[in-house]
């Protein structure tokens, strides 16, 4: 049986099938869910995506899908930001403060504090206290973290003051 006798749009809608699958991406692009904080924390947000730099931890930008003013990356697997954040449940769990949290702890790096959660993929992700609006950085398993923070906090001092996020 000829399954594209009566089935005129068939052949063409399998080439355009094909030609789309072998022209989409195989890479390790990542996709993140881009923040909707308020128009005051989108503002400061915008600031920090002009402030950032252009490599983190010697990888280069590389930004997410969809793209926003409010997401960045770099390298691959992706070090990913997320300005705007809403803030992370263990920012204000007493065991974190206690230090008797396994998979978080507060700390600084060159004057910006962070909560570090160790996430059960084996990746860290961090968000930052004390300041105007939550920015969260998400490394992946198994890069070290401080080069990451000390080359993002010049940019987050730069447009994220210090205060209370809400």
């Amino acid at each position: 049986m000829n399954l594209f006798r009566h089935r005129p749009l068939a052949l063409p809608a399998l080439a355009l099938l094909i030609v789309v699958t072998g022209c989409s991406s195989a890479d390790d692009s990542s996709a993140v869910t881009v923040p909707e904080p308020d128009a005051k924390a989108t503002k400061l947000c915008r600031n920090l995506d002009k402030a950032l730099p252009a490599k983190v931890d010697g990888l280069g930008r590389d930004d997410p899908e969809p793209r926003s003013a409010l997401t960045a990356g770099w390298g691959s697997p992706a070090i990913i930001l997320r300005c705007g954040v809403v803030r992370p449940p263990k920012m204000t769990d007493p065991k974190v403060a206690l230090g008797s949290d396994p998979k978080a702890v507060g700390g600084e790096v060159n004057g910006v504090g962070w909560l570090m959660e160790k996430r059960d993929d084996g990746s860290s992700r961090f968000t930052t206290s004390s300041r105007l609006v939550y920015v969260e950085v998400t490394v992946p398993s198994g890069r070290d973290t401080s080069g990451v923070l000390v080359d993002l906090a010049a940019a987050i001092k730069k447009a994220v003051p210090v205060g209370i996020a809400d």
